[in-house]
């Protein structure tokens, strides 16, 4: 019966007309993302960060997952009709996508993708609904010392689950922790890192930031890869699945809205991670796997119900524990930041509108998705024809306006170009700018509640082992730490990520 309060809760929050629009705006154009090669979420949400300062809490994560869920149904649409995906996890559909739509049936790969991913959509909202409470009461009785050895694990997990080097991930994660304490200590007080500069004071905007090393890299990454306009689509035919295309589809459906709710909780996961693991179940199942790679409807119909059933679980830490799990959920936790509210297993009770409401418009987000996507197809295809050049200009102005309304601070600007330069120089040695944003963020909590757990343990460093809870996450985190430095491990680290290159 709580259950059900609570879900009424939240569908009188996000059922108010401006929610509605909200969801229907944050999907929509998540999908226009997810459709667009280059301009990915993170990105997307980064921009719109500065908007959220004028809506309410409700109004602004609404829209907010809505782009970053919408993506995933979008970056099917060009994987099965062009072969190009709009986002990494979509590169996996269109491996039997693609072939599914050179053989005619682009319709039908469409539709699975949009019925697997709903199916998914609804499987993880459901379970958010039934696990946030229980999480959030163990959450509750969580320490410094218990927060401090989560938080190190979240961020060693990250390391673990990223794709190329360990050691630089690792080193970018120092690097942004080092960025993220910049300003002023808050127990002595004393300015840390501002080489003097009145405007650092207060630490280094979240929002320029992120901006600058995913958004304006984004840019940058793009005027180099000139690529021409797509000449050839596939056609598409009828929209409707046979029965036997449902009853080969229903299996990967189900497993994979399981993988993906589970592994969308790990730190770093997400989509991404649900997309290939899915793919490699089925085929591992298949009484045939040749027909992988040749038009399998079960290669659509897993990977997609992952990748979004990922995309929506990977709130899951971030609603419940106050840990974002991932740089986009790294943004969201700014965005509540902005509007004053710390993320964590207080927000269920002080925030139950907020809470129940994001886990309300999820469902009513992917009903929408499912009526915008097939209509949409032509439209959708038809923006993959408008040169890249003409965005450009578009895309720079909105994020220089929008980190500057922030604070009405130029210097904000300024830090913006500075971490544009400095994500590009990244990326060309080949350091991730992921692994950076989650140091920035998390680096400060890290510390905060370092200090609290040796204030109460006065000094003895022993606290983090003797408690329970934290020496078993510490104890995770180094095992992880160990598998990942394993030779079979890193190769398959390599196998699995080898589509992000």
């Amino acid at each position: 019966m709580d259950l059900i309060a609570n879900l009424a809760i939240g569908f009188d929050t996000a059922l108010t007309p401006a929610n509605l629009f909200y969801c229907f705006a944050g999907a929509l154009l998540g999908t226009f993302i997810g459709v667009l090669p280059g301009l990915g979420p993170t990105a997307t949400v980064a921009m719109l960060l500065p908007v959220t300062y004028y809506l309410s809490p409700e109004a602004s994560l609404i829209m907010l997952a809505g782009i970053y869920y919408g993506s995933q149904y979008g970056g099917s649409t060009t994987a099965i009709l062009v072969n190009l995906p709009g986002e990494v996890s979509s590169s996996v559909t269109a491996i039997d996508g693609y072939q599914m739509a050179r053989q005619g049936e682009a319709g039908k790969a469409l539709a699975i993708a949009a019925i697997g991913s709903f199916c998914a959509g609804t499987f993880a909202t459901f379970l958010i609904a039934v696990v946030a409470i229980p999480l959030s009461a163990i959450a509750l009785k969580f320490g410094s010392a218990e927060y401090f050895a989560l938080i190190l694990l979240g961020l060693v997990t990250s390391t673990a689950l990223a794709h190329g080097s360990v050691l630089r991930a690792i080193a970018m994660i120092i690097a942004g922790m080092l960025f993220g304490i910049v300003g002023t200590d808050v127990d002595t007080g004393a300015y840390r890192f501002t080489l003097g500069i009145v405007e650092l004071i207060d630490g280094l905007s979240v929002v320029a930031v992120a901006l600058g090393i995913f958004g304006i890299v984004e840019v940058l990454k793009n005027l180099e890869n000139k690529t021409g306009e797509i000449v050839e689509t596939a056609k598409i035919t009828s929209l409707m699945p046979t029965r036997k295309d449902l009853r080969a589809a229903a299996g990967p459906v189900a497993r994979g809205s399981v993988v993906g709710s589970l592994l969308g909780t790990l730190p770093g996961g997400g989509s991404i991670l649900s997309a290939f693991t899915s793919y490699m179940i089925e085929k591992r199942i298949s009484k045939h796997p040749e027909r992988f790679g040749k038009g399998a409807i079960e290669g659509v119909a897993g990977p997609e119900s992952a990748n979004n059933a990922g995309a929506q679980t990977s709130f899951v830490p971030l609603l419940t524990l106050g840990i974002p799990s991932h740089p986009l959920m790294a943004l969201m936790m700014g965005a509540l930041l902005i509007q004053g509210i710390t993320p964590g297993p207080n927000v269920v009770h002080t925030q139950p509108g907020l809470f129940w409401g994001i886990i309300a418009s999820m469902w009513i987000g992917n009903a929408m998705l499912v009526v915008l996507n097939l209509p949409l197809v032509g439209l959708w295809v038809a923006m993959l024809r408008v040169p890249y050049k003409l965005m450009i200009p578009a895309i720079v102005t909105f994020s220089t306006i929008g980190v500057f309304t922030v604070k009405n601070s130029g210097f904000d600007v300024q830090i913006l170009a500075a971490f544009g330069l400095i994500g590009y120089l990244l990326h060309k040695v080949g350091c991730e700018p992921a692994p950076f944003l989650m140091g920035f963020v998390l680096g400060s909590l890290l510390e905060e509640h370092l200090r609290r757990a040796m204030v109460f343990s006065r000094g003895d460093p022993m606290v983090f082992l003797t408690h329970p809870i934290s020496a078993t996450l510490l104890g995770v985190a180094v095992v992880v730490l160990a598998l990942i430095a394993l030779p079979a491990i890193s190769r398959r680290r390599e196998e699995i990520f080898i589509e992000e290159e």
